[in-house]
């Protein structure tokens, strides 16, 4: 595994999401420097021992967009924090078609939340609507929906307002690319809690795809399966300002890249034909020539 520093002017702030990465063939848990820094400095060996998630859940009910009742699970430390602390929000990938907020036991997932526990932050899985029954952008409005929840309720939840990071994989990359990156002009702020800020002030972003527009990865049949079902449309360029462009166009976070990015931690396998390397790549090189900071994982022969 190769780890590639890129850091822009910006520092980092104090929340800083973890990500485990394994490698394809084999039960071996890696843990970039970086992110074993982020997490107090445990090694993958000591992350492997961490306690199973502890019995703190509490399922709640965040937004009800289009009718349906969306749930988040959080997962507080024990024991309670006496002041507010940072929260890492996962969103779960699956195509934007399937996938839940329920954490296998064992799983990454589950060791990264362990992990966050130990250092006495909360850590937060949420459900969204699901393509075909709720097509784009449906699954950004949710997630948007539960960061303003958790900062309407941070009180309660004994979450700090100001540090939020959110962590995605796959099509959950490409959902917190998008917290982390497209103002409330995009349009995806619909829902309750209008008062409260969507934005994060960091994101992990596991092979998330980050521009739907090109060629590079819509060859691939599965990617051809599930495009039609998320957004109505393939993907890949069409006609110049043709409505299914603009639709692509604006699920890319590439698209409001600027100056003003989070930090970002990009994690992708070198050899994913599903989502290519390009994408993750090319996300890389766009946020630092903008002066912003991010953190390129390469995972070699994954």
């Amino acid at each position: 595994m190769r780890v590639l520093p890129r850091r822009g002017r910006r520092p980092v702030v104090g929340v800083v999401t973890a990500v485990l990465v394994v490698v394809v063939g084999s039960s071996v848990l890696l843990v970039p420097p970086v992110l074993a820094d982020a997490l107090g400095g445990p090694s993958a060996h000591a992350l492997a021992r961490l306690a199973p998630l502890g019995s703190g859940k509490t399922t709640l009910t965040y937004c009800a967009n289009g009718g349906v009742a969306e749930t988040l699970d959080v997962y507080e430390p024990t024991p309670l924090p006496s002041s507010p602390v940072p929260v890492v929000v996962y969103v779960h990938g699956g195509g934007w078609v399937e996938g839940d907020s329920a954490i296998p036991p064992g799983s990454l997932v589950a060791q990264v939340a362990s992990a966050i526990e130990a250092k006495g932050w909360v850590f937060v899985s949420i459900d969204y609507r699901l393509a075909p029954k709720f097509r784009w952008p449906g699954q950004i409005e949710d997630a948007s929906c539960a960061i303003r929840f958790l900062r309407a309720e941070s009180s309660a939840l004994h979450i700090d307002r100001g540090a939020i990071g959110a962590m995605g994989d796959s099509a959950g990359g490409q959902i917190v690319s998008l917290l982390g990156l497209a103002p409330s002009s995009a349009g995806f702020d619909g829902g309750r809690y209008a008062d409260e800020s969507s934005s994060v002030q960091a994101v992990a972003d596991l092979y998330g795809p980050a521009d739907l527009t090109t060629t590079d990865w819509i060859d691939d049949p599965f990617i051809q399966a599930y495009a039609p079902q998320d957004f109505g449309t393939k993907f890949g360029p069409g006609p110049a300002g043709s409505a299914s462009t603009k639709a692509l166009v604006a699920a890319s976070p590439d698209s409001y890249i600027g100056p003003d990015a989070p930090p970002f931690l990009i994690v992708q396998g070198a050899e994913d034909s599903v989502v290519p390397p390009d994408q993750s790549m090319g996300l890389d090189y766009r946020l630092r020539a903008a002066g912003d900071s991010a953190t390129l994982v390469m995972v070699e022969h994954a």
